[in-house]
């Protein structure tokens, strides 16, 4: 990840530009998150989205955890 805030949005953005292109060869949908990802350090609106979903998958792990344990 480059170590300029210029840089990683740039890298960022063009990794969520070359996703949506995902049905050409080389290119692929998986692009698309890890722009996300890489945009989330620097964008406030992005960060904010990417820790919901963080807190929201680790609560689905939780619960599902505490689930599977009450019935043994």
């Amino acid at each position: 990840m480059p170590r300029s805030r210029v840089g990683r949005i740039a890298t960022g953005s063009a990794l969520v530009v070359g996703g949506t292109l995902g049905f050409l060869p080389i290119l692929g949908f998986w692009m698309v998150p890890l722009g996300l990802i890489v945009l989330s350090h620097d964008l406030p609106a992005v960060r904010r989205r990417r820790r919901r979903l963080a807190v929201w998958w680790a609560s689905r792990r939780n619960g599902r955890n505490t689930r599977n344990r009450g019935g043994q």
